[in-house]
């Protein structure tokens, strides 16, 4: 996969991708000399690793730009070709994948809303068996690590071996300070997953202003996330598609200057020594913590036994209230959020009830 200045395999180290990896351009190639004006201006910085830009892209309703399709692709081959810059773009379908590979592009990605669909996702999987190509999967639009988890299984299974993940936010009703809520415990999950596969973070969809960009940013690479993926553009607010996200090239470079990367380890003994005697005590402290959940459930047991006798339903509303109310109290005390508190004695009370149930219907 030959790039002009470099290929593919010489910009990876010492994995198949770098760390940190940084992909970036506008939401959509919306003519030759922006997208020109755009890769120059990103290569200019040093700290971009791939550009990317939307050929295809899937909008919500009908009439919205959706992309100027396979118009775009020698734009991107003549950006690349200038700068010496990887290219990647989505794909939805396998002509996508077709018309991407005849052009040079260096990478693909499967959108959110394509994850959803198996059919989409296999059809993908399909054009690219046999193609060394890396190949990056974002989360699906909902909250469902099986279908993130099925995509990249379908890649997997066909033979893709450069496979990494992208993670986006997913959606949710209602109006929030996201555009799709980050959910960090879902990507989390999928690193515990697939821990030796790159994980991408996307803060430009998760945030859709720029405003925030670089606090989400931040926020990933203390998550240990490996790299970004954030929206450039040489004139953001009159984009065709996705302004109010997107940045110039020069203040992605001020924001990328600003971000600290941390690492997951060190061999500072000072450092690894306090960290294994902190461990060993929220070792301890869980199982402490074990051991009074399982006294607490015992309790639970005998107060079904009391209620199957007299006929007592198991939910009391009022006690639940009162538990609660105290629980903000004293966590309020203790520097313990109110929701950690709210989702923590949700799980109690459900595993008490399901305690109590067992009881009462034996």
């Amino acid at each position: 996969m030959q790039t002009g200045l470099r290929t593919m395999k010489e910009l990876m180290q010492e994995k198949w991708y770098k760390r940190p990896l940084i992909i970036s351009g506008p939401c959509s190639a919306e003519t030759e000399e922006q997208m020109i004006e755009t890769a120059t201006r990103l290569a200019i910085t040093g700290k971009v690793d791939i550009l990317r830009a939307g050929i295809w892209k899937p909008r919500t309703k009908p009439g919205m730009f959706e992309g100027n399709g396979i118009v775009g692709l020698p734009w991107l081959a003549k950006a690349k070709q200038i700068t010496g810059l990887p290219i990647t773009v989505e794909v939805a379908t396998a002509k996508h994948v077709a018309d991407a590979l005849k052009f040079g592009v260096d990478m693909l990605w499967i959108g959110a809303r394509t994850t959803v669909n198996p059919f989409s996702v296999q059809e993908i999987a399909d054009a690219v068996k046999g193609v060394d190509i890396p190949v990056l999967i974002k989360n699906p639009i909902h909250p469902d690590l099986e279908l993130w988890s099925g995509g990249i299984e379908r890649l997997q299974k066909v033979g893709v071996n450069q496979v990494g993940m992208i993670h986006r936010g997913f959606s949710s009703y209602g109006n929030t300070e996201y555009r799709n809520a980050p959910m960090w415990h879902l990507p989390i999950e999928m690193k515990r997953r697939f821990a030796d596969m790159p994980l991408i973070c996307d803060p430009s969809h998760i945030c859709g202003n720029r405003s925030m960009l670089l606090s989400v940013s931040q926020k990933s690479i203390d998550l240990d996330f490996d790299g970004l993926m954030l929206e450039s553009h040489i004139d953001p607010d009159n984009a065709w598609s996705d302004a109010k996200q997107q940045v110039t090239p020069e203040r992605l470079l001020e924001m990328l200057n600003e971000l600290i990367w941390r690492h997951e380890s060190t061999t500072e003994q000072e450092f690894i020594t306090a960290l294994t005697t902190l461990r060993e005590q929220i070792n301890q402290v869980d199982d402490e913590l074990m051991t009074l959940l399982g006294q607490r459930m015992k309790l639970s047991d005998k107060i079904g036994e009391y209620k199957k006798d007299n006929d007592i339903t198991i939910l009391q509303t009022n006690r639940w209230n009162e538990i609660l109310e105290r629980a903000f109290q004293k966590g309020e005390k203790l520097g313990l959020s109110k929701d950690f508190i709210t989702k923590y004695f949700d799980a109690v009370h459900l595993e008490s009830i399901q305690h109590q149930n067992k009881i009462m219907n034996s």
